[in-house]
């Protein structure tokens, strides 16, 4: 079940109403996604290939993926979780129209419009992961906080196993995610990028993660660092894997 999928099953029975911060920047988000949908079916029409350089479609691609707007906001609360996943929502399937454009459907992933894309597109998908790894960062601080002020009577088995899916499913994006953005970076100022999110989020990983995730993230990471373009960026994924190691 996708991340904010399970998040809506938390939110059963609570309030409806939506912070006042981050409603403009969701809607902006969300009719930004809108507009690049509609320009990336219209290129697929013609045959042609997105240009995300294109100023009107780089202004779109930067209301979804807005890291000011995101680092702007206000310390995470527990209503941040009615809004903040629609944000993520947005910008999950807006990355996916760009990295997988061309992609053959299958089975087996198509490796040559994965490789064009990762290549052609590397420097909006960095920002896209570096934007996905905070916004889910503060995704799970407020959904912890959510969690901490539900009554006990309310921590029903759907919302734990809810809960424990999201947490699941954290780590999964951090392996899958960013593996690919680090070892598939052509620049080392996209791998920086990257691996800055993952250290500036590290105390948020470390103690959100379930034990045996950490785990698997710890070893998976391990090599990482060696096919890393950049003393800075093998810097700082050494820090993030420290941070989970203290715990672990």
């Amino acid at each position: 079940m996708p991340i904010v999928r399970i998040l809506l099953v938390l939110l059963a029975f609570a309030s409806p109403a939506l912070a006042q911060d981050g409603i403009h920047e969701l809607a902006a988000a969300r009719d930004a996604a809108k507009a690049f949908k509609v320009y990336v079916d219209g290129v697929a029409k013609k045959g042609e290939r997105p240009d995300l350089t294109r100023p009107d479609v780089a202004a779109q691609l930067g209301h979804v993926f807005d890291l000011a707007a995101l680092a702007a906001l206000p310390p995470p609360e527990a209503s941040d979780t009615n809004w903040l996943p629609d944000w993520f929502d947005a910008a999950n399937q807006t990355h996916k129209l760009f990295i997988l454009y061309g992609a053959k459907p299958g089975p087996q992933p198509d490796l040559v419009a994965l490789q064009r894309n990762m290549t052609e597109y590397g420097d909006q998908y960095a920002i896209a992961v570096s934007f996905m790894i905070r916004g889910m960062a503060r995704e799970a601080v407020a959904g912890q906080m959510f969690w901490n002020e539900l009554p006990p009577e309310h921590r029903t088995r759907i919302r734990e196993e809810g809960f424990a899916g999201v947490r699941k499913n954290s780590a999964l994006f951090i392996l899958s995610t960013v593996c690919a953005a680090i070892q598939g970076a052509s620049k080392p100022a996209n791998a920086r990028l990257v691996a800055a999110a993952l250290r500036d989020t590290r105390e948020v990983w470390a103690s959100f993660l379930l034990p045996q995730d950490r785990a698997r993230v710890i070893a998976e990471l391990a090599d990482l660092p060696k096919w890393a373009p950049d003393e800075m960026a093998r810097a700082d994924l050494a820090t993030f894997t420290a941070a989970l190691q203290a715990v672990n």
